[in-house]
């Protein structure tokens, strides 16, 4: 049952545990969802150009380039939360086909709800498992396939395996990319291994993220961009110095990786849950 709080905040049960909407003070009509404490979508229905998250801005720097300037875009997300990269691509590219998989039913039906989307954008939402929903998809349907799925804050395993990385290969078009957010911390042993993991069916890739994140010395997002050809290394690194809180990109993945190996199903764990506390004051 949804509840209204203290100056507009909303708190409701969904399938994933609590989903909490909460009003920014200073813009208007924008809003951040949290699921059990974690910070999971920002969104402004006025300015969906808006990004409040760093790893979200360094996607959305991958999809400006995917294609020319406003040139539509099929794009599928494999995670859904408040819908933040679909009304991105809705607004900067008008017209892209995109589809949605959220496992999260109760959840989609909130912020269809109390976040609703823009009449004219093309975006249809399935509720589904996202690995089951993409063994269904046909070949090379995408042009972009965005992968930001997590059960609270954790990635689940059976999407963190070389299995699932050849299946988000399979329906990408031949010039398509692969954009995964990967949330590690010290050692990065996770992110190593999912570097490796979606190398192997995807080559031609790099990381995006903070430097320190890179370095191993604190938790964080590391944006893969991957494809079967070169990402656009020199604007991603032009795009993240500039960002507001500036990030690198980071292109020798053999020496990133380590030597780490494809994660295969039978040995696939979730990512690692992020330090006590490290959301507390953004609630």
């Amino acid at each position: 049952m949804a509840q209204r709080r203290g100056q507009g905040r909303l708190v409701e049960t969904v399938a994933s545990g609590i989903a909490e909407l909460i009003p920014d003070a200073d813009r208007p009509a924008a809003y951040s969802l949290m699921l059990d404490g974690a910070p999971q979508s920002y969104v402004d229905l006025e300015d969906p150009t808006h990004l409040e998250f760093e790893y979200i801005r360094r996607m959305a720097a991958a999809i400006d380039l995917i294609a020319p300037a406003g040139a539509p875009v099929r794009a599928l997300h494999l995670g859904g939360g408040a819908l933040t990269l679909p009304r991105y691509i809705a607004a900067t590219r008008p017209g892209s086909p995109q589809r949605v998989v959220e496992i999260d039913g109760p959840l989609v039906e909130m912020v269809r709800r109390e976040l609703p989307l823009h009449a004219k954008a093309n975006v249809r939402v399935r509720v589904a498992d996202a690995r089951a929903a993409l063994e269904g998809m046909r070949d090379g349907g995408y042009d972009v396939v965005i992968l930001d799925v997590f059960a609270g804050a954790r990635t689940p395993a059976h999407l963190a395996s070389v299995e699932f990385a050849r299946e988000a290969a399979r329906v990408l078009a031949p010039a398509g990319w692969l954009i995964a957010n990967v949330a590690d911390g010290p050692p990065l042993r996770f992110a190593r291994a999912q570097v490796a993991t979606i190398r192997a069916a995807l080559p031609q890739a790099c990381l995006v993220a903070d430097a320190a994140v890179l370095r191993g010395r604190r938790f964080g997002n590391l944006v893969v961009i991957a494809g079967r050809t070169p990402p656009p290394v020199a604007e991603l690194t032009r795009r993240a110095a500039g960002d507001w809180f500036p990030g690198r990109v980071e292109t020798d993945l053999d020496r990133f990786s380590g030597g780490a190996a494809p994660v295969t199903d039978s040995v696939a764990v979730a990512s690692p849950p992020p330090p006590a506390g490290l959301f507390s004051d953004r609630k």
